[in-house]
């Protein structure tokens, strides 16, 4: 993890509390309580480090993945950034049980390699093309833009994501400043989100606090949570998110996606339990729980 990389001897330093909502947070979530959907989970299962962890000891690689659905509710899919087909689609799909939710990466051709220009297009119509292979357990899929798509390309953005079909569920990840200081670039981009029925991915890192923009464009989030191996600030930062999504909860969240990542990956379980148990207590909710057996 090294967008917003910070030491341990900086953590202790920095104000990693999370800001206000944009004012325009409370009036997309409407105000009324709803029964919201919400999905919890790592960025891939594919992770030796959690046999004997929350996988049963002598697990092979092929079986990761029915193990990781018996922990997790939801997956952000960053393996489909640099690869995806369709049967391989629809095997991962058809070995997930009802209810849970994949969030693929979009394919770096699209937002790195092409910058979502019009050559973008063929790459496009394959990543969704393949994407419908899981079928009801599609979760939203998110298109990181990299670090220097900088605000004066708003209008190549828009014409992008006005193109992608208005049933496909979809976040942006935006990490230029631009997005998120020049109020100009920041209103024009959340407006037209807004309008397509798109999001913005919240990200929480500690050396980039700008894009914690926590402005939302529907009644739904996506959170990526990065921690630094259970530094205490982790904690902190994760009971303030609890707060937080019961506040959304109780103004009309529709449905939360949030995906932790660890700089060592052994600690993402452990991450994704402490937020689910409090949240769970927080708001009355039984969120299904990483299963950690005794060894």
């Amino acid at each position: 993890m090294k967008y917003g990389k910070v030491s341990w001897e900086e953590l202790g330093q920095l104000k990693l509390s999370l800001p206000e909502d944009h004012a325009d947070t409370l009036k997309i979530l409407g105000g009324a309580k709803k029964n919201p959907r919400i999905y919890t989970g790592c960025a891939k299962w594919g992770r030796k480090e959690w046999v004997g962890l929350i996988y049963p000891e002598g697990t092979k690689d092929k079986e990761f993945l029915d193990h990781y659905v018996q922990n997790f509710n939801g997956i952000e899919m960053n393996t489909t950034f640099y690869n995806i087909r369709k049967s391989t689609v629809e095997n991962w799909a058809s070995r997930a049980p009802e209810g849970f939710r994949f969030s693929p990466k979009f394919s770096r051709n699209i937002s790195h390699l092409k910058r979502i220009n019009d050559d973008a297009q063929r790459f496009t119509d394959y990543f969704l093309d393949a994407a419908s292979g899981f079928e009801d357990k599609l979760g939203p899929s998110f298109l990181q833009m990299p670090d220097n798509f900088s605000g004066k390309y708003v209008e190549r953005l828009a014409k992008y994501v006005q193109h992608i079909p208005a049933d496909f569920p979809m976040f942006v990840e935006l990490r230029h400043t631009d997005w998120f200081t020049d109020p100009a670039v920041a209103d024009e981009t959340f407006s037209m989100l807004a309008e397509c029925g798109k999001g913005a991915v919240i990200t929480d890192v500690g050396g980039r606090r700008d894009v914690l923009h926590m402005r939302l464009t529907s009644p739904k989030a996506f959170v990526r949570f990065n921690g630094y191996n259970l530094h205490p600030s982790d904690y902190e930062r994760l009971d303030e998110w609890v707060e937080r999504v019961k506040t959304w909860i109780e103004n009309g969240l529709e449905e939360l996606y949030f995906y932790a990542h660890q700089e060592d990956e052994t600690h993402t379980p452990v991450t994704c339990d402490y937020f689910i148990k409090k949240l769970n207590a927080a708001c009355g909710l039984q969120l299904q729980r990483p299963d950690f057996p005794e060894k």
